[in-house]
């Protein structure tokens, strides 16, 4: 005997096959276990392995990744917006061009019906957690270092020379967009539509906000947008009921109304595209808790003429903020299947008006074939007011669309003031019965 242990075998060479006690090979399957056949799988684990990758289109602008933007008549980089129009223009020798609409240039309202599978913008492409926020540029003229922090801001000019930089690389960390929606109204003029609205508000209003109320501090901000183009079918099942007879039964405080109805099966399919539907891409405005803030009033001042959107370049975003893209396709799509349901609902209610009682939908199918996701920047000049309350507050906005002057908002109101008005609206009402009532005795 002896009382030497067996020493561990050595491990394999490379490209050694692995065999022995202990390989993949002596470990038989565990009971029930197969080799797993696609066919085999459940049609929505087998249809996201299948599905293709998506398809992506560079929306990119290879000369302007250096980040100097550059006036094409004298090469400065001092260009503005002019606001009114989707012009750039050069504040040395104000020179004015026109960007180049992604519409026409990249074919984006083109196809739609023939649309198949994920079709991606290289704006839309997924964001990397791991993308740096700040970005630096090396000045040309001087060769500084100028860094811009893109959670706020996509331009920034050199301290010594002057240069201005933009952020136009598409970096995946969801800051640049493919397109822009340049602003047409002046903050002037969305000063007043917001004093406006709130004057006509003012009579129940809570008193801390009329005190602090200072419109001019509204601020004009770029919102990260996915628009979307869509090819999809949707099936609708329920009941529909048209009235054949209205009687009463019962006498005084007991009479009750009865309804006679024929009840019919409905089906319906319907074969739809949707064009530039806006879908928020940040988490924090996609958020519509009601309880917390009034995010819902952006949604009031759609729609935006997308259409006239143009190729991102940062220079549009001079003198204004923006918010990043936080939000990538695969986590918006239950919000746009919610949508495409509605709109297809919408799509069949025309052929359902002959059921005078009504329908109800009591099953529903989508099946979506194809999408088209672009990133885009869209315009609101955006007032807020917090009003302190339990559990953090209320966070109350008013937005005037950027583009067409819709303004819509939120104005917290002093709680007694409204039970007041809404008392003596009851005793008016009341009081109009009782004159009417008294007319016809």
């Amino acid at each position: 005997m002896s009382d030497t242990k067996t020493p561990p075998p050595l491990p394999p060479l490379p490209g050694q096959p692995i065999e022995g006690p202990g390989s993949p090979r002596d470990v038989p399957p565990l009971p029930g276990m197969s080799t797993l056949d696609p066919a085999e799988m459940p049609d929505a684990i087998r249809a996201e392995l299948e599905a293709p990758d998506p398809a992506a289109i560079d929306t990119g602008a290879a000369e302007l990744k250096s980040g100097l933007n550059r006036c094409p008549r004298c090469g400065s980089s001092d260009i503005r917006p002019r606001l009114g129009t989707d012009l750039l223009v050069c504040e040395y020798c104000r020179h004015e061009w026109h960007g180049e609409r992604v519409e026409e240039l990249f074919g984006f309202g083109d196809g739609i019906a023939g649309l198949r599978g994920t079709v991606m913008a290289s704006g839309a492409q997924d964001i990397d957690a791991d993308a740096a926020t700040l970005m630096s540029f090396k000045c040309s003229g001087c060769g500084a270092e100028v860094t811009v922090n893109t959670e706020s801001t996509m331009t920034a000019r050199c301290h010594w020379c002057r240069h201005v930089f933009g952020v136009n690389e598409q970096v995946p960390n969801g800051a640049v967009p493919d397109a822009v929606l340049p602003f047409h109204i002046r903050k002037d003029d969305a000063v007043a539509r917001i004093r406006q609205f709130v004057d006509k508000r003012k009579l129940l209003a809570l008193k801390a906000f009329k005190d602090e109320f200072t419109p001019e501090n509204v601020v004009g901000v770029y919102l990260p947008y996915m628009i979307v183009d869509g090819n999809a079918s949707a099936s609708v099942a329920g009941t529909g009921e048209i009235k054949t007879r209205e009687y009463t039964r019962g006498t005084g405080n007991d009479k009750k109304t009865y309804y006679d109805a024929d009840v019919y099966r409905i089906e319906r399919h319907v074969d739809f595209t949707v064009d530039d539907l806006p879908l928020e891409s940040s988490s924090e405005r996609g958020n519509l808790d009601v309880n917390v803030n009034t995010n819902n009033i952006i949604n009031t001042i759609l729609p935006f003429d997308t259409k006239n959107a143009v190729r991102w370049n940062a220079s549009y975003l001079n003198g204004f903020t923006s918010e990043k893209r936080n939000t990538n396709v695969e986590a918006l799509r239950p919000r746009l299947e919610d949508q495409l349901l509605s709109i297809a609902r919408a799509q069949v209610e025309g052929s359902t008006r002959r059921y005078t009682r009504g329908v109800r939908w009591e099953a529903e199918a989508l099946d979506v074939h194809g999408t088209r996701w672009v990133s885009m920047y869209l315009p609101v000049w955006l007032y807020s007011y917090h009003q302190p309350g339990r559990n953090g507050g209320m966070l109350h906005y008013i937005a005037v669309n950027g583009r067409t002057g819709e303004t819509m908002g939120s104005v917290p109101v002093q709680q007694w003031k409204l039970l007041l008005t809404a008392l003596s609206v009851g005793t008016v009402v009341e009081a109009i019965a009782i004159a009417i009532l008294v007319g016809m005795s």
